[in-house]
């Protein structure tokens, strides 16, 4: 069949390459256009038909000259022809995904008089068109990407699909949003794979033309180094979601997109469970790639523990299936950002054996520091022992409505197993006069509600904010220290209005199945601390002055509880991480290391395709 820009008459050099013609090319293109042609059968000769529009208060006649111009803002307009020959497009709303086969190959001989949405490509080539005549299509690929992503469309599936940022368009700017807006990706195209081969072919077009790509799940990373990517494709993973249980229920294939809820309700309903991440909207595969903290992992370590094998596509577009005897296995649990695009993974499951969970929520007030922390250290971490049942978990806090010029602390205490936490370990913080108590019993799918990281809650809901985080790792909390960066985040959130809605985050899982793993049979090296530690400073983006007191308030409070901790080096965990900090201190400081890293990168990612979270060089 005759490629689209064969059956196209040539006007300039630009629309020959694009393969349509446009309206006023000769013109800044203030709206994007639509094309007509009136086609006599297989020699792909047409003509255009003239049609007036209406641009505001003025219609403008056109003529064989001019092509009619329709408002970007004038949702699903739709043209008919004047014979059952013509084939007629319009712009649509660009907040629909357009199916990548909606592609014609050949103009059929004969049509209804009838109406069709503008084909992807012709709508890729409105949007080329436009960038060169107008800031409004900045986002624009060169044509020579423009070309390859024509011939890559029709290798993909029929359920793939990609979002373009065309002006109105809804869906580009949902299917691009972050968590934190600060220092985010530049993407000029997304790309929706549904299948594994699908991501295949985006990564080796995208390597013909030397475009970067980044692939979205959850997208709550929120590194800086992610604004490194000035241009380029998002693989968005969303379609590849879903969860198969093994016949045996031993393991489970979890397809590379699903989210954290999806995994948890998905083996819950067949009395199963496995270790995913705390919060409900991250996906089971960002997190699992740097280690992976959860509920679970007392008993049975991180996420990243639990798989037996994955199906990654490498840098240079090729599948493998890996497992422990690949080199490249250790690579993935811990530095995995690096290495690939995790399509699915094969993971251990578990019986559902104590389905009763209880929490007692606890609120103080600021002056109440030393002896909650002090509490928790002697009756709850017990000098790394805490026991595997149980979990401490603490927040900073604003509400106004408790202290209406501090943060107030709230502080979880979480045991699996029972219906009401255990007095023996909730009794110490009951003496130190809480200003508010709450006890509620529940199951494993009740976590993330009582902790506020559920679907519902605040955090999943992408607000614009910016929501750099300075994590650390610690073995106990130092009570002295608590109360000196205490103090400095309270003044922190009375002098700066806009950090009032930040938080400060104490996580204290049980690590009994994280410390039985050998620390060097993985790249995650973090294995022998028992908290993680984080200042989250979230506030609305108001420029680069802002941003750097925010970097100086997280990196000040980091840095107090370093020297609080008596370790020169600084620990910090992938996940969360700024993107200020050093390889040593993502992924250990070990020579070793830091030599296997770069080694394995060489190997298989040699042009650093993979470089924009956290890279290894």
């Amino acid at each position: 069949m005759a490629p689209l820009a064969e059956l196209v008459p040539p006007r300039t050099s630009v629309e020959h390459q694009m393969g349509v013609t446009f309206s006023s090319m000769d013109l800044p293109l203030r709206r994007a256009s639509i094309i007509m042609h009136k086609w006599h059968g297989d020699q792909g000769q047409g003509q255009g038909q003239g049609h007036g529009y209406r641009d505001g208060d003025s219609t403008q006649p056109t003529g064989p000259g001019r092509r009619p111009s329709i408002r970007a803002d004038d949702k699903y307009q739709r043209f008919l022809g004047p014979s059952p020959s013509t084939v007629v497009t319009s712009l649509v709303e660009t907040g629909t995904p357009f199916p990548v086969h909606s592609i014609p190959c050949r103009v059929p001989r004969r049509r209804p008089r009838s109406t069709m949405r503008l084909p992807s490509l012709t709508l890729l080539a409105v949007w080329a068109a436009g960038a060169a005549c107008n800031k409004a299509f900045a986002n624009l690929p060169n044509f020579k990407v423009m070309d390859e992503l024509k011939l890559l469309m029709p290798k993909l599936s029929p359920k793939a699909f990609l979002y373009l940022p065309l002006p109105g368009s809804a869906g580009f700017p949902l299917a691009t949003r972050r968590w934190s807006a600060l220092e985010s990706p530049h993407v000029n195209v997304v790309i929706v794979p549904a299948t594994e081969n699908d991501v295949v072919e985006i990564v080796k077009s995208a390597n013909k033309v030397n475009v970067p790509f980044l692939v979205y799940n959850g997208a709550h990373g929120s590194i800086t180094t992610l604004g490194k990517m000035r241009h380029g494709i998002e693989i968005w993973m969303r379609r590849m979601s879903g969860v198969e249980i093994s016949e045996d229920g031993k393991t489970a294939t979890i397809a590379g997109g699903t989210l954290s809820k999806t995994v948890t309700d998905e083996l819950w309903a067949k009395g199963k469970q496995t270790v995913t991440g705390t919060c409900e909207c991250v996906s089971v595969m960002g997190p699992a790639l740097g280690g992976g903290h959860g509920w679970l992992q007392g008993r049975h370590g991180l996420v990243a523990d639990q798989f037996l094998s994955m199906n990654v596509v490498l840098a240079n577009g090729t599948r493998r299936t890996i497992d422990r005897d690949d080199e490249l296995w250790w690579a993935m649990q811990g530095a995995g950002h690096n290495f690939g695009v995790v399509t699915s993974v094969t993971t251990k499951i578990y019986d559902v054996e104590r389905p009763d969970w209880a929490i007692e929520t606890f609120i103080f007030t600021g002056d109440k520091v030393e002896a909650v922390y002090r509490a928790a250290n002697d009756h709850l971490l017990k000098n790394g022992t805490q026991p595997v049942d149980l979990i401490n978990w603490s927040y900073w806090l604003s509400i106004p409505g408790i202290d209406a010029g501090k943060p107030v602390i709230i502080f979880y205490v979480i045991q699996e197993g029972v219906t009401s936490v255990d007095a023996a370990y909730t009794k110490p913080f009951h003496d130190i006069g809480p200003f508010s108590v709450e006890a509620k019993a529940g199951d494993y799918r009740d976590l993330a509600g009582w902790t506020g990281i559920s679907l519902e809650s605040p955090p999943c809901k992408a607000g614009g904010s910016a929501n750099p985080r300075f994590p650390i790792y610690l073995d106990s909390y130092n009570v002295e220290v608590q109360r000196k960066i205490y103090d400095k985040y309270a003044a922190a959130l009375h002098d700066t209005k806009e950090f009032a809605h930040s938080i400060f985050m104490f996580e204290g899982y049980s690590t009994q199945g994280v410390k039985a793993i050998d620390e060097k049979s993985t790249a995650f090296p973090y294995r022998s601390d028992n908290l993680l530690v984080a200042p989250l400073i979230s506030y609305p983006p108001a420029g680069a002055d802002l941003d750097a007191k925010a970097r100086r308030l997280g990196e000040e409070l980091r840095e107090m509880l370093r020297e609080g901790s008596g370790r020169k080096d600084l620990r910090a965990y992938i996940n969360y991480a700024h993107g200020s900090e050093t390889t040593q201190q993502w992924y250990g400081n070990e020579d070793w290391r830091q030599k296997e890293l770069r080694r394995l990168k060489d190997r298989y990612d040699p042009k650093r395709r993979f470089s924009f979270y956290a890279p290894i060089a």
